[in-house]
């Protein structure tokens, strides 16, 4: 089972974003309207009802979303400085194909194309997007010992991971498995170029980043952020900036403990189909929503 279902994006301009995710990724609207009042409540963001949002879907009709928000941008909102939800990550057919994809448009090469030291099946890179949101572009070689990876069904596909930036990496791990079952993967010491440039250390310097896990699939990656780290900076009663929330599919919803941020509900269309929803603030107040498998 894949857990992954869905990343929620805010963004200053929703024609805009939504064309630029159309023309350069690939995505495809499925649904727009006004965000319902309930939903933005669900996510203690009441002060989001209303705000112009779509769903978008990749081009190989993975049912694996991203949800842009529209709303006002916050001016202390630095990328890569802050604790929360920091980066999706999406798999490429061809990852120096989509570096050369996105040269010339408001995606930002902030990572080109580079093999990790010590993890040769992917083959990522990295761009920030005109709100300041972080996409890792991502090929896929071959599966790692513990986990399967997907493989892209078209040249920019579905969302496969999302990335954490914590205070507290161990207490993040502890509270995923605790509360919701989804126990840790691997942890490891890395170079993490891009982590490095936007606090300004060495490139060499070793980061600790790590996994959750259910079974063989892999679907976050856990960060653990330099101590001058900052929490999230955001508009009092809206969503936080960037990347907002992320969406997972439960085998067992009625598992799942942690105090609701409001009572899960019924909810209709993608990436829901009619199930049960309802989300928990995790540490650093990271939204994950919960829906039922």
């Amino acid at each position: 089972m894949k857990c992954l279902r869905a990343a929620t994006l805010t963004v200053a301009n929703l024609d805009a974003s939504e064309a630029l995710y159309r023309d350069v990724l690939d995505y495809r609207t499925i649904a727009s309207g006004p965000l319902p009042a309930d939903l933005a409540a669900s996510w203690g963001a009441p002060k989001s009802a209303g705000a112009r949002h779509v769903v978008m879907q990749p081009s190989s009709g993975a049912e694996i979303y991203l949800r842009l928000v529209e709303q006002v941008p916050h001016p202390d909102f630095v990328p890569l400085r802050s604790y929360g939800w920091a980066a999706i990550e999406i798999c490429v057919q061809d990852v120096l194909a989509a570096n050369e994809r996105v040269k010339g448009t408001p995606f930002e090469v902030i990572g080109p194309p580079r093999e990790i030291e010590g993890l040769p099946a992917i083959y990522p890179m990295q761009v920030k997007g005109p709100d300041g949101e972080i996409v890792y572009l991502t090929q896929i070689r071959d599966d790692l010992p513990a986990y399967d990876l997907p493989r892209a069904q078209s040249p920019i596909d579905k969302l496969f991971i999302l990335v954490i930036a914590c205070s507290d990496m161990h207490a993040s791990l502890d509270w995923f498995e605790k509360n919701i079952g989804f126990p840790t993967g691997r942890v490891m010491d890395i170079e993490y170029h891009m982590l490095a440039n936007a606090f300004g250390t060495p490139t060499n310097e070793l980061h600790t980043i790590s996994t959750a896990i259910h079974g063989r699939d892999v679907f976050l990656e856990l960060d653990q952020y330099p101590e001058n780290a900052t929490v999230r900076p955001r508009h009092p009663g809206m969503l936080a900036p960037g990347c907002a929330v992320g969406s997972f599919i439960h085998p067992d919803f009625d598992s799942v403990t942690g105090e609701w941020v409001s009572k899960p509900v019924i909810r209709s269309g993608a990436p829901y189909t009619g199930k049960r929803a309802g989300t928990l603030k995790a540490p650093d107040g990271t939204l994950v929503e919960i829906i039922e498998l």
